[in-house]
């Protein structure tokens, strides 16, 4: 019977003894030299890749690591969008998030396994996990919960600062606002609202703190509205709501909740507002086009690659040391400020 595949069927698997008996040398040799081990001269070891490269031959990875004791896989979710999982990758803070944690984790050897942020145990209890990481969690997240009674190594924010097994890294989302807020307060604004996501985050419940204490502080009257889902057409809705409502609108508007710049910009306008003659506007964003708009919008980002490389240093020297001792850290926003929130001369 022929070893050949039928046309167009699955390529035979090429085996260790297949690169042994082409590199005329012993299975044994084969494999030691194929993991850099064993005693033998160079020659010998490049014959043996050599071989390996022109058969097309690939270790069983699987087999290899699971001899090791473990998958190199690591969980991921999103807690913020439990309710609508999936949607996060439409988001530019949560896509980079994700693509810089998985470039991260896949640079040190582990791949990322992503996970409806709504799943249970039972349905990820049977997948080998070696450590997991739930994105931005929700208040009392039960994914949190359910992985740390687990004893599943985790990445997440400072919501678990102090917990054995539990890493964090986090934005001082304290000085972000403030830097935002004081930054429109120096250029004159005196009626600054605030558009945060309707999401029960450590996060949000921070930002929120810390204006209403910043409002208190300077003697001014909050204004502050919340969307009623992610997404570009719940923080247009809000943003319109915002600015159409009675009384007098803001001069100044933090969109926290996260949308393309060029579309908040409309929507102000849209409005009867200019920017920024009669509204100074700052967006949280990860976007590009917030410098191409007229005028550019200023923009606060909260360094989801930064947030991604930290936290995944963290978890593995974790994962290689076995110690469940807690770590964190802080890494810093940044405030691009451009025209939008400048107020122009008189």
């Amino acid at each position: 019977m022929s070893d050949t595949p039928p046309a167009g069927g699955p390529a035979p698997r090429i085996r260790l003894v297949d690169v042994a008996r082409e590199a005329g040398l012993s299975k044994t040799t084969v494999s030691a030299a194929l993991n850099g081990t064993g005693r033998m001269s160079e020659d010998v070891r490049r014959r043996a890749r050599e071989a390996a490269r022109r058969l097309g031959y690939r270790p069983n990875a699987t087999a290899r690591l699971l001899r090791a004791g473990h998958a190199r896989l690591i969980g991921y979710a999103v807690g913020e969008f439990a309710a609508d999982p999936g949607t996060y990758l439409g988001s530019p803070y949560f896509a980079r998030l994700t693509s810089a944690t998985a470039a991260a984790a896949l640079e040190r050897g582990y791949a990322l396994v992503l996970l409806p942020a709504g799943c249970g145990p039972e349905e990820w209890a049977d997948l080998p996990l070696d450590a997991a990481i739930v994105a931005d969690p929700i208040d009392h997240d039960p994914l949190v919960e359910d992985f740390l009674a687990a004893r599943v190594p985790l990445f997440t924010d400072r919501s678990v600062e102090g917990r054995p097994g539990a890493h964090w890294v986090d934005v001082d989302a304290e000085a972000a606002v403030r830097e935002v807020l004081d930054h429109l307060h120096g250029q004159g604004a005196r009626r600054v609202a605030l558009l945060s996501p309707g999401t029960a985050t450590r996060f949000h419940r921070a930002v929120t703190d810390t204006y209403l204490h910043w409002c208190a502080e300077h003697g001014l009257t909050p204004r502050q509205a919340y969307t009623d889902g992610p997404g570009d057409g719940p923080v247009l809705a809000a943003v319109d709501a915002l600015l159409t409502g009675p009384g007098d609108p803001p001069d100044a508007l933090f969109v926290l909740a996260e949308a393309g710049p060029p579309l908040v910009l409309d929507a102000v306008r849209r409005a009867g507002l200019a920017v920024p003659e009669q509204l100074l506007l700052v967006c949280a964003s990860e976007e590009p086009s917030a410098e191409h708009t007229r005028p550019p919008v200023s923009t606060l980002s909260m360094s989801p690659a930064a947030v991604a490389v930290k936290g995944i240093e963290l978890l593995i020297a974790a994962l290689e040391s076995g110690s469940r001792e807690p770590t964190g850290a802080l890494v810093p926003t940044r405030l691009e400020i451009r025209a939008s929130s400048l107020r122009p001369p008189d």
